[in-house]
C-alpha cells in the first residue's frame, strides 16, 4: 500500500510543478471590472465589429448580453447583428464555415466564450497588445505571446504598424543593456508604433482593456448576478439566524 501512494504522489509531481511554475511572464496586465457596463458595451461594440467575422460566442446571446449590459435591442439588432440569418434571442454564431476557415487560416479560429477562463485575461491583454510586423510570415505580422500565430492583427486600423525598434524602456527584456545615467534600459527589441492608426496608444489600451474586460464577462456571465444577489443572501442569513436564535431562547426558556 505504501509503495502504491508513494508511485502515485511520484507520478503527480511533474503536474504540481507545472501548475506552481505557471508560464512565461507576460508583457501587460489587467483587471477585469465587470461592473463598468461603459467598458463591457464597448467591448461588446468591439468583438463583433473587429473579432466576430471569424470567432464565435457560441454560449452567449445577443439577448443575455444586452440585458446584462444595460443595452436597448433596438440598438443591438440595429448595430450589433449584422448577419440576416441571426435574430436578437440567437446565440453569437458566425457565417463562416469551419472548412473555409481551415482553408484560408491553415484552423478554423476557435470559439472564445470561454477563452478568458482558459488563459486569463492577462493572456488576451497581452496577446492583442503584441502584434508586430514580420514579413516572413503569411499575414505579414507575428505576435510575441503566441508566436508564429496564424491570425492577421485585425486591430491594426486602430493601432497602427507595430515593429520592433532600438529604444529604451523601464522593463527588463534579453538582451537589455542598462544605462547607469538613464536608470533604463536599451534594447533593440522594443516594441513601437511607427505608422500610427486611428487611435493614440493610450487610448488603443483603452479599447484592447475594454475588449478583454468583456470577454471576461462572456466566460463567466452569471457573476454579475452573483454578485448583486451575495449582499441580500448575506443579510437574510443573518436575519433568519437572529429569528432562529430568538426562537430557541423563547421555546428553550421554561426547560431550563
Amino acid at each position: 500500500m505504501k509503495k502504491q501512494l508513494f508511485a502515485l504522489l511520484f507520478a503527480l509531481v511533474p503536474f504540481t510543478a507545472m501548475a506552481a511554475g505557471g508560464g512565461a511572464s507576460l508583457p501587460h496586465s489587467m483587471e477585469p471590472d465587470l461592473h463598468d457596463k461603459a467598458s463591457l458595451q464597448n467591448g461588446m461594440k468591439l468583438f463583433v465589429n473587429y473579432c466576430m467575422g471569424c470567432h464565435s460566442l457560441e454560449h452567449q446571446r445577443f439577448s443575455r448580453a444586452a440585458e446584462d449590459l444595460n443595452i436597448p435591442q433596438d440598438l443591438v439588432e440595429e448595430n450589433l447583428i449584422f448577419s440576416s440569418g441571426l435574430r436578437f434571442n440567437d446565440q453569437m454564431h458566425i457565417a463562416m464555415g469551419s472548412d473555409d476557415a481551415e482553408g484560408w487560416f491553415g484552423a478554423p479560429p476557435p470559439d472564445l466564450t470561454l477563452e478568458a477562463r482558459l488563459r486569463g485575461t492577462d493572456w488576451i491583454y497581452s496577446y492583442l497588445l503584441t502584434f508586430y510586423r514580420d514579413p516572413s510570415r503569411p499575414n505579414g505580422v507575428n505576435n510575441e505571446v503566441f508566436p508564429s500565430v496564424g491570425m492577421p492583427n485585425v486591430l491594426e486600423p486602430l493601432q497602427g504598424v507595430q515593429e520592433h525598434v532600438c529604444a529604451e524602456t523601464d522593463r527588463q527584456v534579453e538582451g537589455a543593456e542598462l544605462d547607469p545615467l538613464t536608470g533604463k534600459y536599451q534594447s533593440c527589441d522594443v516594441l513601437q508604433v511607427t505608422q500610427p492608426g486611428a487611435m493614440e496608444p493610450d487610448e488603443f489600451e483603452d479599447a484592447v482593456y475594454d475588449l478583454t474586460n468583456f470577454l471576461a464577462y462572456v466566460g463567466e456571465p452569471s457573476k454579475l448576478h452573483a454578485q448583486a444577489l451575495g449582499p441580500k443572501v448575506l443579510i437574510f442569513i443573518v436575519i433568519f439566524g437572529v429569528l432562529a436564535y430568538l426562537l430557541k431562547r423563547e421555546y428553550w426558556r421554561d426547560i431550563h
